[in-house]
């Protein structure tokens, strides 16, 4: 390639020889705490019920704060997710009585996974 350049006014014609880089990127794994893992796992997310409150990303379940068999209303924090160092609060869609937890403080999860029922 042929390239026209001009230094402190003095024009030159410089041939470039372009060579393409070929880049890899290695394994991203989200998540964290203390485990350390040697290689990524092979996650799949389960179907979901209707009623079922899920992870809108990946991360760790940092605290849970409701038990099966409360009573909960709409907007109420259920559990904190945390993914990057930062916190992300799972509230309840609606009202109605914790079904099921199906997660516990510590578990990895992956986004669209179901994480309580609500019934």
């Amino acid at each position: 390639m042929k390239l026209n350049v001009t230094v402190n006014g003095i024009a030159y014609s410089v041939e470039v020889e372009v060579e393409e880089e070929q880049r890899q990127l290695g394994a991203i794994v989200f998540g964290g705490g203390s485990q350390t893992h040697s290689e990524p796992s092979n996650a799949s997310v389960q179907g979901v019920s209707a009623n079922a409150v899920v992870a809108p990303l990946a991360g760790s379940v940092f605290k849970v704060l409701v038990n099966e068999g409360d009573t909960i209303e709409a907007g109420q924090v259920l559990l904190i997710l945390e993914a990057m160092k930062m916190e992300t609060e799972i509230t309840a869609p609606s009202g109605g009585t914790v079904g099921a937890i199906h997660v516990e403080v510590g578990d990895s999860v992956q986004g669209g996974q179901a994480l309580v029922e609500i019934d």
